[in-house]
């Protein structure tokens, strides 16, 4: 879509939502608009960074593997796998919009839970997502997040969290999908001289704690 000349900024605009940081112990936030279904492989740049790169063989539509697109990380690393990375946003106590990087058995719990509570989502008929965040383990990835489904009482959004997403993004925009030619790039540039840095066990790909 083109943009009056008026109106354009002349720069790529960056998303001002923040990553909700999971709590150790009680956790209470209300999710909002709609749910990102992605997976994410975890690839480690030349200057040592752990980043996030989006699998173009998932279809986040059809919520399915179809590979229609060309997936170049399969292409330079035929060995790693993707890890699943639901998305979605939310508001979190402090009252602000975050995006919130969904725990897959937390979110198994949630649609078990919406089956006798409803949509959580929806504005007036929707409830909190109460859940505990409980170390099981002297490992990263030994956490465990537990629905509190006696907590997740039905509420309606408040006058002031009505207001917080009164202009609420898509997260197809606030989370974007890169082009293939984008993520054949990123990694001919970014990734390429750090190749042998490329493998994680697939338990730890699972629980990193953000998403960039």
């Amino acid at each position: 879509m083109a943009i009056k000349f008026g109106n354009i900024e002349g720069k790529a605009k960056k998303s001002s939502v923040e990553a909700y940081a999971y709590k150790d112990g009680d956790n209470k936030i209300r999710m909002v608009g709609d749910v990102l279904p992605r997976y994410v492989y975890w690839l480690t740049t030349a200057d040592g960074k752990r980043v996030p790169m989006e699998c173009l063989g998932f279809d986040r539509d059809k919520e399915q593997f179809t590979n229609i697109e060309k997936d170049w990380i399969r292409h330079y690393f035929p060995d790693l796998k993707c890890s699943w990375a639901y998305a979605v946003q939310c508001i979190d106590s402090d009252g602000k919009v975050k995006i919130l990087n969904l725990k897959k058995k937390l979110f198994e719990s949630v649609m078990v839970a919406a089956e006798d509570l409803g949509d959580p989502t929806d504005i007036e008929t929707g409830w909190p997502l109460c859940f505990k965040k409980q170390k099981t383990g002297p490992l990263p990835f030994n956490v465990e997040y537990t629905l509190q489904v006696l907590k997740c009482k039905p509420e309606a959004l408040t006058a002031a969290q009505k207001e917080a997403i009164k202009d609420l993004p898509s997260i197809d925009d606030v989370i974007s999908r890169p082009t293939t030619d984008l993520q054949k790039d990123f990694i001919e540039s970014r990734v390429l001289e750090n190749a042998g840095g490329n493998s994680v066990p697939d338990e730890v790909a699972d629980e990193v704690k953000e998403l960039l």
